[in-house]
């Protein structure tokens, strides 16, 4: 199997720099929420931080981008030059990040994962996969700030299923004997990271050891019932899939100018990313629930019918919940009615959420007037579903072990299948890495 992970020389904040300044929550985050944003500019003020070296994606749309993007590849210089980012030997960092509002730590290892090993297109075999459709629409602009670039801050997490604990938590255990590089409360409601590096060695070695054994194919075979020919699988993106693939996507203009022997040193052929246990008591993944508005619900239940039997796929309304635990019994809401959509598990489908969906991609073209939305909350939903022209899908709940599973055996998720903790707990940036020599 081809081994798709390295210890990487990072940089880390130099002695000095306010860390509660410096570390800024994934771009990706609060994009209709422009106060936040405005909160973090008053809190960083002059100082050093991540946030003059990543562009919020709430103005990645602005008319200003190209001039804030230009003034980013400058900074990165400029901080590089006065000293204020420190370069690690090469290595691995555990970071454990406690949230506020939940008791166990979220714990992780960033490393370098190579680029050549991830593919986001549809029908990928490969190591590294996405768990939702990329949007190929969403990667230019996020390019553009790439290519300006000559280092990389990772807002990415990678998941592996690793219900044996054998790889993160095994680290954890021992990291009183590691060196601690860093511990800081993080703003506005992060709660509190901390880092220990790992030096390249025995350990880091350990480390990618275990994470090849969870992606053997005999290992896919007996946890998901995969077919002897599936191909292996190391990670699932869990959160910066689109950042991931803007970072495939500029290796590959990279790739284009190089010698063979250069492709395989180049440093822009590797991503830096934080690899999550999705056994992590911390990681709560919940079903993002499905909505129609601008149509009878009747004519979307009988086309629900009508739709699956054309699949050759069994499927019937019930009034009452059925009698045993089903989880391809989707609930359904409108208005003050209520009732159950259930599927015959099966067909071309590992994943209830991936049927209904299928079904929603069909029809919606027919609906005339109709418009789909994808929710958070139960609550939510039956509030959206009080009108006569709307109806919603109330996903089953999300069990861990189908998030891998859908991956390996319908080689991904439909978009919108899952949340992944509130916006405060996504990543926060600490590490960079240089992609230019």
């Amino acid at each position: 199997m081809q081994r798709c992970t390295k210890p990487a020389a990072m940089l880390l904040p130099a002695p000095g720099v306010d860390l509660e300044k410096w570390a800024v929550v994934a771009c990706d985050q609060y994009t209709s929420q422009s106060d936040y944003w405005h909160k973090v500019q008053e809190l960083v003020g002059d100082a050093p931080s991540t946030l003059r070296l990543t562009l919020p994606e709430i103005w990645l749309e602005e008319p200003d981008a190209p001039e804030r993007i230009k003034t980013i590849g400058q900074t990165m210089e400029e901080y590089q030059e006065n000293g204020l980012l420190r370069p690690t030997a090469p290595g691995m960092m555990l970071v454990r990040r406690q949230m506020e509002g939940v008791s166990a730590p979220r714990w992780g290892l960033v490393m370098a994962v190579d680029l050549e090993a991830y593919d986001y297109r549809e029908g990928s075999r490969s190591l590294i996969r996405p768990t939702e459709r990329t949007v190929p629409e969403r990667i230019p602009a996020r390019l553009a700030v790439r290519e300006a670039a000559t280092l990389e801050l990772p807002h990415i997490l990678l998941l592996i299923d690793d219900p044996q604990q054998s790889v993160i938590e095994s680290v954890a255990a021992v990291c009183n004997e590691l060196e601690q590089v860093y511990d800081t409360p993080l703003m506005l409601g992060g709660g509190q990271l901390t880092g220990w590096f790992i030096p390249e060695g025995a350990l880091t070695e350990k480390i990618q050891q275990a994470l090849e054994a969870l992606a053997a194919p005999e290992h896919l075979s007996k946890r998901y019932g995969a077919p002897a020919d599936a191909p292996a699988l190391q990670f699932a993106t869990g959160d910066g899939n689109h950042s991931m693939a803007a970072a495939r996507a500029r290796w590959e203009q990279i790739r284009e100018t190089l010698t063979p022997q250069q492709r395989l040193e180049h440093p822009a052929r590797w991503a830096l990313a934080e690899v999550v246990n999705l056994q992590d008591e911390s990681l709560e993944i919940e079903p993002i629930h499905r909505l129609v508005a601008g149509i009878d619900p009747k004519t979307v239940l009988q086309d629900a019918v009508s739709y699956f039997s054309a699949q050759g796929v069994q499927a019937q309304l019930l009034k009452q919940a059925p009698e045993s635990e089903d989880p391809w019994a989707i609930r359904w809401v409108a208005g003050e009615n209520t009732g159950w959509l259930c599927i015959r598990p099966g067909g071309r489908w590992a994943l209830p959420v991936a049927a209904l969906q299928a079904f929603l991609d069909d029809r919606m073209p027919h609906w005339q007037g109709a418009k789909p939305d994808y929710i958070h909350g139960e609550e939510t939903l039956r509030a959206l579903c009080t009108g006569a022209q709307s109806i919603g899908f109330v996903l089953p709940e999300f069990r861990k072990e189908d998030l891998f599973r859908g991956v390996v055996l319908d080689g991904v998720l439909p978009r919108k299948t899952f949340s992944m903790g509130r916006a405060q707990d996504k990543r926060y940036y600490m590490e960079a890495r240089r992609i230019m020599p």
